[in-house]
């Protein structure tokens, strides 16, 4: 793995982001002569955290998996490697946008017209993802980036598995609480249609601005989530037709065989929505 040195490779010019593992950086790459996106991860948070999911343990690493994912609708990674102190570094693409979450928490008016249209590129993003192989397990507006050509990037493959038997056995919950499938809250096997409920969660919320069920502050309160149905998208936007509202509920569905089965399924459903959306 080749060796970066952060300080002298990069003038770190901003962070655009931190999570419980990772600190995210706007940098300019004196190497590449150009600006980019610079992820540190934590070496010891990152051990600590795979010690409480033994099924994570072995998982191949963000930057490898990264590596090998080439997408017009996913964030490209540029290089993986890592640092003198021993944390592993990711360069990528810096995505000239605005997250996903922010343009629903505000309301965008970039969302106006645009929800099938990005929503069929986030759902291509991980049709190609399924058919590499891997499952994101983190879908959520926060992990959508919207440029400003309106081309979507899916970004952050930090609990990214194969979708192999070895990794999709009953587990510990893993992921952004309020997507989290029915399935992973139960503890049972996984497969790929956890990615398509989250998905689901996601077109519900730019739909209507809200979540299918009370947000998740517990446990307690998350598995509520299993014996109630989620709402009627109509209690939180009125004006949606009934063919809307029909796909947002299926996308929603608490079992997964009666919600869309790929993410090839979920995109010609949502394009035969109106565009006025």
């Amino acid at each position: 793995m080749t060796r970066i040195d952060v300080r002298k490779r990069f003038d770190l010019l901003n962070r655009t982001g931190q999570g419980s593992m990772s600190k995210v950086w706007k940098a300019r790459d004196k190497d590449l002569g150009r600006t980019v996106c610079v992820k540190i991860l934590d070496k010891e948070k990152t051990a600590k955290f795979e010690a409480r999911f033994p099924m994570l343990a072995n998982k191949p690493p963000e930057g490898l998996v990264c590596m090998g994912l080439r997408h017009k609708n996913i964030v490209r990674t540029l290089e993986y490697g890592i640092s003198h102190e021993g944390d592993p570094i990711l360069v990528m693409d810096l995505v000239d946008g605005d997250g996903l979450n922010l343009l629903v928490e505000t309301r965008s008016p970039r969302l106006d017209g645009n929800r099938v249209n990005y929503l069929s590129q986030l759902a291509e993003a991980l049709e190609y993802l399924h058919g590499q192989g891997y499952l994101h397990r983190d879908i959520c507006p926060r992990n959508v980036m919207v440029d400003r050509e309106s081309v979507v990037k899916l970004i952050d493959f930090g609990l990214t598995i194969p979708n192999t038997p070895e990794f999709c056995r009953p587990g510990n919950r893993t992921g952004t609480t309020d997507y989290l499938a029915p399935e992973l809250i139960r503890r049972v096997s996984t497969d790929h249609r956890v990615d398509l409920f989250a998905l689901g969660v996601t077109a519900y919320e730019m739909f209507t601005n809200g979540l299918p069920w009370e947000k998740a502050a517990s446990l307690q309160t998350l598995l509520s989530h299993m014996n109630t149905a989620p709402k009627d998208p109509r209690d939180l936007r009125p004006d949606l037709d009934p063919e809307t509202v029909k796909f947002l509920l299926k996308a929603v569905t608490r079992d997964r065989n009666e919600r869309f089965q790929t993410a090839a399924e979920f995109r010609e459903a949502i394009q035969k929505l109106p565009k006025k959306y």
